[in-house]
Parts: structure tokens; C-alpha cells; sequence
């Protein structure tokens, strides 16, 4: 007979690839959106002054967290600290910045992972600038 906590340990050994295949998928995705904020002034204007930093979600109450969770990291852009929070699920990335961003990405090609740092610095201008944030789709 097999207790709840044999089970539980099971289900663990079970998700075990599909979380880690998960977790790599959304830290991936935080290392190009990272890519994309430092080439985001265009071709050959890089920003120097970008930097990231993978943390936990305090949001996330298990270790490790489960299938859909979420996966973060803090980016300095300049002078402002930026937290970025993603999970995948169903194909697409959604994620969540600063007070009340949040987009949804169908493809992290290139040109989506540009036109998502774009959306997101001009949603930060417009924060700062006392303007309200809008949600973003891209693809």
C-alpha cells in the first residue's frame, strides 16, 4: 500500500523533465528579453547600462514550483530596477512587469523579443510619466 506521501513523491519524480524543460524554456526567454532590452536603440546602438539577475518568485509558495509556474528576474535599465516574471503553458509565454504590465508572446524570435523590450521601455516611460500601462500580445 502506497502512502500520500509515496504518491506525492511520484508525481515529483514524474513532472520531473516537463518542469525542467519548463523552468529552461522560461529562463531562456528572460536571457533574450535581456539580449533584446541591451539592442533595443537598433542595429549597432547597443545599451550598455542593462543587467539582469534570476531570482525566485515570492509568488511561487513550492519548491520547486509546479507545472505553469512562474519563473523571474530583476533587470537594472539604467536607473530603474525592473521585475519580469514568465510562465509557458499552452505554447505561449505570458508574463507580468512592473505594477501592472503583463503581455502574452506566441513566438520568441527575434523581432517579437524587440518588439516586446519597445512596448515594455515605452510602458515604463509612460509609468514614470504618470500614464497608465496597456496590455500586450505579440505575434
Amino acid at each position: 500500500m502506497s502512502s500520500d506521501f509515496d504518491a506525492l513523491q511520484r508525481a515529483l519524480k514524474t513532472t520531473l523533465s516537463a518542469r525542467q524543460a519548463e523552468a529552461r524554456a522560461c529562463e531562456a526567454l528572460l536571457n533574450a528579453l535581456y539580449h533584446a532590452f541591451r539592442n533595443a536603440n537598433g542595429p549597432g546602438l547597443p545599451v550598455n547600462n542593462v543587467s539582469l539577475e534570476h531570482t525566485e518568485d515570492p509568488d511561487n509558495r513550492l519548491r520547486p514550483p509546479p507545472l505553469g509556474g512562474w519563473h523571474a528576474a530583476w533587470y537594472r535599465l539604467g536607473l530603474l530596477e525592473l521585475y519580469i516574471r514568465v510562465r509557458r503553458g499552452d505554447g505561449t509565454f505570458t508574463g507580468q512587469y512592473g505594477p501592472h504590465g503583463t503581455f502574452t508572446l506566441h513566438d520568441i524570435a527575434e523581432d517579437a523579443l524587440t518588439a516586446l523590450a519597445r512596448h515594455i521601455l515605452r510602458d515604463l516611460t509612460a509609468e514614470q510619466e504618470g500614464k497608465p500601462l496597456t496590455r500586450t500580445d505579440i505575434n
